[in-house]
């Protein structure tokens, strides 16, 4: 397994400045660096190269996570808005090449967050299927696997357990079409979801982590994390677990995650780097079966 951290851990806007927090990362111990399929969508040839070799000098991987806007909504109604969405993930796939990025995730399969002004499940399972078949070809052609992100009732309507994903997905039909749990969502949805690990499987592509209210794992034992790596272990799990924490309020970061209280305890720059190291060394030890 390889550890990895959200760039928007640091920050309260969703950009980044990804030379800067790739050598924070690894400074911190990670593996992975999670940054945005909207800025690397828009990134230079010059500046992914640059930091495709920036990566490779600190030993660090790069996972892609989208939340798509709503003009890239693969389950519109409107077919020029599924054929944009299309496109974006097909450019955002032919970056991640570049990059040499081997993971898609995210809630691609609609926009993010949803505004719940339409709730047509079957519909929107339709159409969303169609446009993930297209890009999975592409996909299939760089190697690169999406996890499609099972959320909770407050932000889809689309993929809510594990359960759901896996008959997405076998609608779909690519075997690199997986399944993203993150610990936040399914420990609102699913009955347990250390359960919903194991029937996931060998379709479990990418896991994100984080306690029941989105502070770092450890800092409140809200999930029973032994049993989170307990139950990767048993189905050998081999890829990214990567932290998705926000603890600050303010900017589009604490609003789109409603982050209405400061989680940090007032924590300053350092104090963030510290709890994030402390929590990848918690996280390490209950997934490797050493705690």
């Amino acid at each position: 397994m390889k550890y990895g951290m959200s760039y928007g851990y640091w920050e309260s806007e969703w950009h980044c400045d990804y030379f800067a927090t790739a050598r924070k990362v690894a400074s911190l111990g990670f593996d992975v660096l999670e940054i945005g399929a909207d800025h690397l969508h828009d990134m230079s040839d010059e500046d992914i190269k640059k930091l495709k070799d920036l990566g490779e000098e600190l030993g660090i991987e790069y996972t892609t996570n989208s939340g798509p806007s709503r003009d890239c909504d693969l389950a519109s109604a409107d077919a020029s808005v599924r054929e944009n969405g299309i496109r974006f993930f097909e450019k955002v796939l032919e970056n991640m090449h570049k990059l040499g990025s081997k993971a898609l995730i995210g809630a691609i399969y609609s926009f993010w967050p949803s505004d719940f002004s339409v709730t047509n499940k079957e519909v929107a399972w339709e159409r969303s299927i169609e446009c993930l078949k297209k890009i999975a070809v592409t996909a299939e052609k760089y190697d690169i696997e999406c996890s499609l992100e099972v959320l909770n009732r407050n932000e889809t309507y689309i993929l809510t357990t594990c359960e759901e994903a896996i008959e997405y997905c076998k609608r779909i039909g690519s075997d690199h079409i997986k399944i993203l749990i993150d610990t936040y969502h399914a420990n609102i949805e699913e009955d347990n979801m250390y359960d919903a690990i194991r029937l996931a499987g060998d379709r479990l592509g990418h896991v994100h982590v984080g306690e029941s209210n989105r502070k770092l794992p450890g800092m409140t034992n809200s999930i029973d994390w032994t049993a989170v790596g307990k139950a990767l272990r048993d189905i050998n799990y081999d890829k990214a677990i990567v932290m998705e924490p926000f603890l600050k309020t303010g900017g589009s970061v604490g609003y789109n995650i409603r982050v209405w209280r400061d989680l940090s305890n007032n924590a300053t720059v350092e104090d963030m780097d510290r709890m994030a190291k402390e929590s990848l060394t918690f996280l390490k030890a209950c997934c490797e079966g050493v705690r």
